[in-house]
């Protein structure tokens, strides 16, 4: 779990354990109705592929007819004694054959074509859905959350839901299909057949639940392992850079084939306690035949059937024991895809923890008074010291106001809680006297913009990243407003000025032309309320000043709120803002801060100094 500011460490839990925290309830066992609604828009698609297999199947169980006719009437006896074939039967036999077996591939690839063309309906709905989903989610879930696992559900779980939701389906009824209609005509040839291999059912019903009951919890192990891995996989790429500046590619490496090995000894485990089923079904279908065998060849012998009823009952105890072998990887989709399914619900069951009313108050034209009313708020509500303890602060509008203090003790909480990515457990935060609480969150980060110490660019050009703060504008409105504030030179000297690929996450740019990229973008969308985090740390000098000179312009003509650590990028400020242990401790301008010789001069002096603070 990751650490924001003061955050207490809690106890050790499990991946699951901390979705269903989030979730607020246990993972589901029972999907199917659940699952069932998600078929619904392809159900045209579904019941096609079914009425495919439906034909199919009654193709299948024409080759064993043609086959008896020959038998039993392919040839002809005279009165002489002598036998001849009859021509015109087997030639339509064959033909019957022929359009059978023609028949079946043609049904065959209908069937895949509508279960494929559903199966790409469904999960591309799912996957949008849970994207959906997983953006209205809060900040704090992703704070908590590890990123591969959020991949991994959008990914690889929807893409288990396959087989089971498509594939699964018209296959089941096929089998059952078969096994019904070979067991009728069983009992049409011969009772006694049909009730010799009966007698195998219970044996089939049992191993059944016993490899259901096997299999459902290896199946979830396997897939939580598999989940594991992926995130881990995710996070190293994200972290590439760390890892090589740190030198931990091999430890890395360690953790990884760590986890794999985790995940095998899972997919063995389950190999070995749910392998044995195709097995068992196998010695069922010898066991059947030997049967068929047995008591067959009495029915012969006792007149009651002939050869031909025999041979096709051959057929057709294939037929009825075949989906027997069948049921095992149906059985294994089954399991795999209800893993997979509990998962994603249990993802879609976490409601976002901010949430807007109702009735929301109207937020247009707004003048940028903000103001903190004896906020207390503690990332862990369990926790015996809040991060922000009974905290006031008034900004009106048009002020620049330099928060200062030292590292975690609640500066950066503040923008979490003014943008409302997280709430206050007491107190409130107003912007021109309306409790964030009472704004739709949409409309408040329209009106409230932030430039942090790391900013996201989006793969794609500067262009596109331009258009997230205005997509109406022209690449002429780009220019101009990175003329306004200083930037337009830099940009424009990149290889492709405004059209400059920035790479994954901007990496493409220094940091400093990343920075000053996020600027333009924050002075486009024109906010009320500017948030400035750390914004010109990490940066050269001569970016510093260009920076800085952006930001003088950016803050013109609204309220603006900056964090920094480097005291000199604030002097300048309208009123700078002590905090200490979530409080307010001192206010005032530079010169009088510096004249009172309290907190913020010890920091200006250690600041000067080098030191750490």
């Amino acid at each position: 779990m990751m650490a924001v500011d003061n955050v207490p460490v809690l106890k050790v839990m499990s991946d699951i354990e901390l979705e269903e925290m989030f979730a607020q309830q246990k993972l589901q066992r029972g999907m199917f109705w659940r699952l069932l609604p998600l078929l619904r828009p392809v159900r045209h698609f579904v019941l096609g592929s079914i009425l495919a297999e439906v034909l199919l199947v009654s193709f299948v169980f024409l080759r064993p007819y043609f086959i008896e006719q020959v038998i039993d009437h392919g040839l002809i006896r005279s009165v002489a004694g002598a036998y001849s074939l009859d021509t015109h039967l087997i030639a339509w036999a064959l033909l019957g054959m022929t359009i059978s077996w023609a028949g079946r591939f043609g049904l065959a690839g209908v069937s895949q074509y509508l279960s494929g063309s559903a199966a790409i309906r469904v999960l591309n709905s799912l996957r949008v859905s849970v994207f959906n989903h997983v953006q209205h989610l809060s900040v704090g879930y992703f704070d908590r959350t590890k990123s591969g696992r959020i991949v991994s559900r959008i990914d690889r779980d929807v893409d288990s839901l396959e087989p089971l939701m498509i594939q699964g389906p018209p296959e089941l009824l096929s089998a059952l299909l078969r096994s019904f209609v070979a067991g009728v005509l069983l009992w049409l040839i011969s009772p006694v057949l049909f009730l010799s291999l009966a007698s195998i059912i219970p044996l089939l019903l049992g191993a059944t639940w016993l490899f259901k009951k096997l299999a459902q919890s290896n199946y979830a192990r396997v897939a939580e392992n598999r989940a594991r891995f992926t995130a881990h996989l995710v996070e190293t790429v994200a972290g590439v850079r760390m890892i090589k500046q740190t030198v931990q590619e091999e430890s890395n490496r360690a953790r990884y084939r760590a986890l794999i090995q985790d995940f095998i000894q899972s997919l063995i485990r389950n190999t070995l306690m749910a392998g044995w089923f195709t097995h068992f079904t196998s010695i069922l279908t010898t066991l059947g035949m030997m049967l068929l065998l047995v008591f067959g060849g009495r029915e012969v012998a006792l007149g009651h059937i002939s050869f031909g009823q025999l041979a096709a009952s051959m057929f057709y105890v294939f037929m009825f024991l075949g989906p027997l072998q069948e049921l095992g990887d149906l059985f294994e989709r089954y399991i795999n895809g209800v893993a997979s399914a509990q998962r994603i619900f249990l993802l879609l069951d976490t409601k976002p923890e901010i949430r807007d009313k109702e009735q929301v108050l109207p937020f247009e034209h707004v003048r940028g008074d903000v103001e903190f009313r004896d906020v207390v708020f503690a990332y862990n509500p369990l926790a015996a010291t809040p991060v922000i303890r009974h905290l006031d602060l008034k900004i009106p509008a048009g002020e620049v106001l330099a928060i200062v203090g030292p590292t975690g003790h609640g500066k950066s909480t503040l923008v979490q809680l003014l943008t409302r990515f997280y709430e206050v457990q007491a107190g409130a935060v107003l912007i021109d006297g309306k409790d964030v609480k009472d704004i739709a969150q949409r409309d408040l980060r329209s009106h409230v913009g932030v430039v942090l110490q790391d900013n996201v660019l989006f793969s794609g050009t500067i262009f596109e990243n331009l258009q997230l703060a205005n997509p109406e504008a022209s690449e002429q409105d780009f220019i101009n407003a990175a003329q306004a504030l200083g930037v337009h030179d830099i940009i424009s000297r990149l290889p492709h000025g405004y059209h400059t690929e920035v790479g994954a996450l901007g990496s493409h740019l220094s940091h400093g032309q990343r920075q000053l990229v996020c600027l333009v973008r924050a002075y486009l969308a024109d906010p009320a309320i500017l948030i400035l985090d750390e914004a010109t740390s990490a940066v050269d000098i001569q970016t510093e000043r260009k920076i800085q000179h952006a930001l003088r312009r950016l803050c013109e003509g609204r309220t603006a709120i900056i964090i920094a650590h480097r005291l000199a990028t604030i002097r300048d400020a309208d009123r700078i803002a002590v905090i200490r242990q979530g409080q307010v401790v001192e206010q005032g301008t530079h010169d009088v801060l510096m004249q009172q010789s309290g907190h913020y001069a010890a920091l200006y002096h250690a600041y000067e100094q080098g030191q750490e603070f």
